[in-house]
C-alpha cells in the first residue's frame, strides 16, 4: 500500500509528499489529480480560497500498489484518511475534514448526481428500455415500474448504510444477464413467467441494480451530516431520470403508430439491446475471475 500525506500549512496551502517505503516508490507507479481549484508546484500544493474542495485521483492504483491512503492534515488539527484502490480510485474533498454543506447544498448535490447516474448509466437505461418493451405503455407498466422502483430503492439504502455488502463483478455481470433475459423475453409472445408477472421479474432484478446504484454511491461518498437526506435525494435522482427515460421512449412510441415504418426498427432495437447485454455478460463474467 501507498501512503500520501497532505498537511494544510496556512489557509488553501498544503505541503504534499509520498510516505517512506523502502521496497518501492509510489511517485515511480502512482500520479495524483488535483482538484481543479489546486495548483501543484513540487511538493506545495496551492488551493487558494477555494480550499482543498473537489475529486482527488490516484492514477495507477490497483497495480503496483493495491490501495494508497491519503492523509489529510487540516490547519485546525482535524485529519481524515481516504482509501483509494483501482474500483475506487477518486475521493471527495469539501476543505475540511468533515461535509460542511447546509442541507439544502447536499439535496440539491444529490439529486444532481442521481439523475446524472442514471441517464449515463447506460445498461441501466437498456433495463428499462427493455422492460418497455416487454410490457408496453398500458396500466401493467405502472406495477412493473413501481415494483422495480421499490426493489433498487431497498438494496440502494442497505448497501450505503453497510447492512449489505457483495462485490462488484458478479452484481455488474447480472446486471448485463438481467437485460439479455428481459430483451429475449420481449422478443416473442409466449405467457412466460416475464410476461406473467413483469413486476415480480423487475422486483427481483431491481434488487440488483440497486446494488449497482450502491457501488456508484459508495464512489461519491456519502456525508456524514444530513445521510438520510442525501440517500434519499440520490434516489429521487435516480428516479428522476428514469421517469424522464420512460418519458422519452412514450413520445417516440406515439410518433411511431402516425409513422408504421419507424414501428418495424422495434425488433431490431431489442436485438441490439440483447447483444450488447450478453457482450457485457462475458465481459464482467471474466472479470470476476480475473
Amino acid at each position: 500500500m501507498a501512503e500520501l500525506n497532505l498537511r494544510e500549512m496556512a489557509p488553501g496551502e498544503f505541503l504534499w509528499q509520498w510516505g517512506a517505503n523502502d521496497k518501492r516508490t509510489p511517485a515511480d507507479e502512482l500520479t495524483p489529480i488535483w482538484p481543479e481549484s489546486c495548483r501543484a508546484d513540487g511538493n506545495a500544493l496551492h488551493c487558494g480560497a477555494a480550499g482543498l474542495k473537489g475529486s482527488l485521483e490516484i492514477q495507477g492504483v490497483g497495480k503496483r500498489f493495491s490501495a494508497a491512503l491519503v492523509k489529510v492534515f487540516w490547519l485546525d488539527g482535524q485529519s481524515r484518511v481516504y482509501t483509494l484502490t483501482a474500483g475506487q480510485p477518486t475521493a471527495q474533498l469539501f476543505g475540511s475534514a468533515s461535509d460542511q454543506r447546509s442541507l439544502s447544498e447536499i439535496a440539491s448535490a444529490y439529486t444532481a448526481l442521481g439523475i446524472e447516474h442514471i441517464l449515463t448509466g447506460i445498461d441501466h437505461q437498456l433495463f428499462v428500455i427493455g422492460l418497455l418493451f416487454l410490457v408496453g405503455f398500458n396500466r401493467q407498466l405502472l406495477w412493473t415500474i413501481t415494483a422495480f422502483t421499490l426493489a433498487h430503492s431497498v438494496t440502494l439504502a442497505c448497501s450505503a448504510l453497510g447492512l449489505l455488502t457483495l462485490h462488484s463483478a458478479p452484481v455488474e455481470a447480472t446486471i448485463a444477464l438481467s437485460i439479455v433475459l428481459v430483451a429475449g423475453e420481449a422478443l416473442h409472445r409466449e405467457p412466460t413467467l416475464a410476461r406473467r408477472f413483469p413486476a415480480l421479474v423487475a422486483f427481483l432484478f431491481g434488487l440488483v441494480h440497486g446494488l449497482g446504484f450502491a457501488g456508484a454511491l459508495q464512489e461519491i461518498g456519502l456525508p456524514e451530516q444530513h445521510l438520510p437526506s442525501a440517500l434519499f435525494t440520490f434516489n429521487v435522482g435516480v428516479e428522476i431520470g428514469q421517469l424522464f427515460t420512460v418519458a422519452v421512449a412514450w413520445g417516440l412510441w406515439y410518433a411511431a403508430r402516425y409513422w408504421p415504418r419507424l414501428a418495424l426498427a422495434r425488433t431490431a432495437t431489442v436485438y441490439g439491446i440483447g447483444i450488447i447485454a450478453a457482450y457485457w455478460s462475458w465481459e464482467r463474467a471474466a472479470a470476476i475471475f480475473s
